[in-house]
């Protein structure tokens, strides 16, 4: 039984590993034929950051994580939310506009804030879940073209709600009351720059995630309908009220995303306010597959990736969009890689099952016509 659950950690270890060193040649290609020096980026990208670096990755990362859950519930629903991204706009201004009116005072209005980014962004998911379910629309599409409309529609709300800001050409919100901000704290000595507080929420949002997906019958439920939406029927499970639920939370958690950048760094939503971060989601919950701890790993090595692609401009000359280009191959290496381990642990149960049969791989068809004669 041990050497079993050596062989699944190992082969769990070898997709991702597959995938980074994948990920690392295509992109040491790209950049020798660019003429750039594939030394001296891998150099910069692999050096120690230091404790203002490593406090960015920190943040980043909590950020990413949050997206990378959010997009992962869709996933082991077999739901592709792509529009993590618009779903956390839309409750960022909310949250912010909730937050800066004040209507309660202190960490109560913290958490009318966090609870009205929730509300916000399960109602957006939730367009996308009610069209799946009574008109049969594609989440894929119908969450891209929310994307859209959500953009759009928090650009022509946040001129409404702007509030005048003297020697600044950016336009926000009012700001969060001091009394309601999450306060951070120093993690890495010598640090200028603060570890956001929120990240012990969003290690919550992971741990409750991984519990309501393998303690509960709910997480029972939804995970079987993502393996078999018709052995899910045949079993008593109402498929389009678990297709529904899992939206609602997955725009739940998406809602949360913006809330470490509002609540802990800018404190009002502007037009400068940080976009992208859903579209990073999908990326880090593939590579993680969708397991929180994973996602984790996931969320960490992008954040570090994006830190330290940063001074490729001054120090080697070289576009830190080599970056984005090694996160792109990453995505499309890890579905490959994920597939051949998953193949070859096919092949593998397969042998040792006709080796506890007591056929060999030369007898394997001998088994089977022992095994069709004994039915």
């Amino acid at each position: 039984m041990t050497d079993q659950r050596l062989k699944r950690l190992g082969l769990a270890i070898a997709a991702p590993v597959l995938a980074l060193f994948a990920a690392f040649l295509i992109t040491s290609l790209v950049l020798a034929i660019a003429g750039d020096s594939v030394t001296g980026v891998w150099g910069q990208i692999l050096s120690l950051p230091e404790a203002r670096g490593m406090t960015n990755i920190v943040n980043s990362a909590t950020v990413y994580y949050l997206s990378g859950v959010a997009v992962a519930i869709g996933f082991r629903m077999n739901l592709f939310n792509i529009g993590v991204d618009g779903q956390y706009r839309v409750a960022s201004f909310v949250a912010a506009v909730v937050a800066g009116e004040a209507f309660l005072p202190g960490y109560l209005n913290t958490i009318l804030a966090l609870v009205a980014a929730m509300a916000v962004g399960a109602l957006w998911a939730g367009i996308a879940g009610l069209l799946r379910v009574t008109r049969g629309v594609s989440e894929v599409i119908s969450t891209i073209m929310l994307n859209s409309i959500a953009t759009a529609l928090v650009a022509y709300l946040l001129r409404k709600a702007a509030v005048d800001n003297p020697g600044s050409n950016i336009t926000a919100t009012k700001p969060v009351p001091e009394g309601s901000r999450i306060p951070g704290f120093t993690l890495f000595p010598g640090a200028p720059n603060e570890v956001y507080g929120f990240l012990f929420l969003a290690f919550g949002v992971g741990v409750a995630y991984w519990v309501v997906i393998n303690k509960t019958r709910f997480g029972f439920d939804l995970r079987a309908t993502g393996l078999s939406e018709s052995a899910a029927v045949a079993s008593g499970i109402r498929v389009k009220k678990m297709i529904f639920i899992s939206m609602l939370l997955s725009g739940a958690v998406a809602g949360l995303v913006g809330m470490p950048i509002l609540l802990g760094e800018a404190y009002a939503y502007g037009s400068t306010f940080q976009s992208g971060l859903g579209f990073a989601g999908i990326a880090i919950a593939l590579l993680g597959r969708n397991h929180p701890i994973g996602i984790a790993f996931g969320a960490l090595l992008f954040a570090y990736l994006d830190e330290q692609s940063n001074p490729l401009q001054i120090l080697q000359n070289v576009s830190p969009d080599i970056v984005r280009i090694t996160q792109g191959t990453i995505v499309l290496t890890v579905v490959i890689a994920y597939e051949v381990v998953r193949r070859y642990g096919v092949r593998l149960e397969q042998r040792q099952v006709a080796a506890a049969l007591g056929a060999g791989p030369e007898g394997r068809g001998a088994g089977g016509d022992r095994k069709e004669v004994a039915s």
